[in-house]
C-alpha cells in the first residue's frame, strides 16, 4: 500500500481550500433574482472601492441591445438576464457578464405602450436550469437559461382575468419550492401559485387588483409566508394553500404601489409615495394578523424600496435619501444625494442612481451623510429607472437600450 507524503497532502488541501475558495466567490458574485439572491437589496461582496476616482470608476465595458424597457438585471452562471422591448415584441435577453456581447435573445411577450415608456418593467428569476420572466403586457414565460429555449408561457391577465395596470405589469416573480408566485390581480385570483415547472395553477387567492411590487418570503414560526403589496393592501398569505394570514392596508395609495416590502424576524415595513408614507407592522406569534408598531411619512418608498442594514433602513423617501431606524421610525438624517432614485448596499455603501443618471457611492451608516464618489451615464429621453446591480466586482447600470458595467473592486 502507498503512503501520501505530507507534502502532497498540504498541496491537496492547497488546491481545496483555492477551489473553494473560488467557488465560494462565484456564488457571492451571483444576483439571481430583483433585489439580490434575498431581495434585500443587499450584494455579500467584499474588497470593494471605498472610494471613487473623480470621474467614477472604470468602465470595463459598455453594450447596446437591451431594447426599451425598465427591467433591471438578474446575474447567474457567468450571464446577465435582462428583459427588452425590440420591436413589436418583448424578450428576454442573455448577455455575458465578463464581454457584454449578447449569448441569446427569445421573444417572450407582446408589447406593452405607455406615455411613461414602452416595454417590460420587471427583473428575471433564475432557479437553477431555469429562467421565469414577466412582461409589462403580463406574458410570464419559463426559458431555459442556458440557451433561451421557452419551456412554457401564459398571459397571467388573460388566464385569470385581471387587466392590466396604468404603468404596465411590473413584478418580478418569486420562487418558492416548486411553487411561482405572481399577483395577477384577477377576481379570485389576485395571487397565484403556479407549478415552476409547467405553468399549472396550485392555488389563487384574494380579488386585489395587481399592484407594481414584487413579493417576498418570510420564515414565521413554522410557516412559510408570502407577503405580497397589490393595489389595495400589503398582506401575507400562507405559502402551502394561499390562506389570508394578514392584511395592512393603510400603507396603500390609491395610485401606485410600488416598494418591496422589507423585513426582519416578525417585523415587515410597507411604504407608498404620493404622499401618503410606510409602517412596520408585526405578526403575531401564530402568524395570525399584525399590530402596527408605527406609520411615519418620514419614508415614502416610490419605486424603489428601502434597504435594511443593521438597524437602520436607507431610501429615497419620495426624492429624498433618508437613514431610518427600522424599529423606532426615528430619522437619523436627510440628504437629496444624487436626486430621486433606486438603491443597492455593497460592503458597506450603498449605490445611488437617480433617475437622471447621476450615481454616487455613499458610506451606509447612522451618523451622517457621507458621499466617495458620484458620476454620470449618458441618458436616454426617459428617466433611468432600472435599479442598480453588485455583482462580481461590478456595478451594473441599465439606461434603456443601453448597459454599463463598472470596475468597482480595488485593486490587489
Amino acid at each position: 500500500m502507498k503512503t501520501i507524503s505530507i507534502k502532497t497532502l498540504m498541496s491537496l488541501a492547497v488546491i481545496a481550500l483555492f477551489l473553494s475558495t473560488e467557488i465560494a466567490a462565484q456564488v457571492g458574485a451571483d444576483w439571481p433574482q430583483w433585489r439580490g439572491a434575498n431581495r434585500d437589496g443587499i450584494s455579500k461582496e467584499t474588497g470593494l472601492l471605498k472610494q471613487w476616482p473623480e470621474n467614477g470608476p472604470p468602465l470595463a465595458w459598455k453594450a447596446t441591445g437591451a431594447g426599451a424597457g425598465y427591467s433591471s438585471f438578474a446575474i447567474a452562471k457567468g450571464r446577465l438576464f435582462t428583459m427588452g422591448l425590440r420591436g413589436d415584441r418583448e424578450y428576454v435577453i442573455a448577455f455575458d457578464a465578463a464581454s457584454g456581447k449578447e449569448a441569446w435573445a427569445t421573444a417572450s411577450g407582446t408589447r406593452f405602450r405607455n406615455d411613461r415608456g414602452d416595454g417590460p418593467r420587471g427583473t428575471p428569476t433564475v432557479d437553477g436550469q431555469t429562467l421565469y420572466a414577466l412582461g409589462g403586457s403580463g406574458d410570464l414565460s419559463a426559458l431555459d437559461v442556458r440557451t433561451g429555449r421557452l419551456i412554457w408561457t401564459m398571459n397571467v391577465l388573460e388566464k385569470f382575468g385581471g387587466s392590466n395596470i396604468t404603468w404596465g405589469i411590473s413584478e418580478s416573480p418569486l420562487v418558492v419550492g416548486e411553487k411561482l408566485l405572481v399577483n395577477a390581480g384577477g377576481p379570485g385570483a389576485s395571487i397565484v401559485a403556479l407549478n415552476k415547472k409547467d405553468g399549472s395553477l396550485i392555488w389563487k387567492s384574494q380579488s386585489d387588483r395587481a399592484g407594481y411590487s414584487s413579493a417576498i418570503p418570510l420564515q414565521v414560526g413554522n410557516t412559510t409566508q408570502v407577503v405580497f403589496f397589490t393595489h389595495t393592501r400589503g398582506l401575507g398569505l400562507d405559502v402551502k394553500d394561499g390562506k389570508l394570514l394578514w392584511e395592512y392596508p393603510r400603507a396603500a395609495n390609491n395610485v401606485a404601489n410600488a416598494a418591496t416590502p422589507v423585513a426582519r424576524g416578525n417585523r415587515v415595513f410597507i411604504s407608498s409615495d404620493y404622499g401618503n408614507g410606510g409602517g412596520l407592522v408585526e405578526i403575531k406569534a401564530n402568524g395570525l394578523g399584525v399590530s402596527e408598531v408605527y406609520f411615519t411619512k418620514e419614508m415614502r418608498n416610490h419605486h424603489s424600496s428601502s434597504i435594511l442594514v443593521g438597524d437602520h433602513m436607507y431610501g429615497f423617501s419620495s426624492g429624498i435619501l433618508t437613514a431610518m431606524r427600522f424599529d423606532t421610525g426615528e430619522v437619523a438624517w436627510k440628504d437629496r444625494s444624487v436626486g430621486k432614485g433606486s438603491l443597492v448596499y455593497a460592503d458597506g455603501h450603498l449605490y445611488a442612481l437617480s433617475e437622471n443618471g447621476v450615481v454616487g457611492l455613499v458610506a451606509a451608516t447612522p451618523t451622517g451623510y457621507q458621499e466617495k464618489g458620484r458620476f454620470r451615464i449618458q441618458q436616454d429621453s426617459l428617466p433611468t429607472w432600472a435599479h442598480p446591480v453588485i455583482a462580481g466586482g461590478r456595478l451594473y447600470l441599465r439606461d434603456q437600450d443601453t448597459i454599463y458595467a463598472y470596475d468597482v473592486g480595488e485593486k490587489k
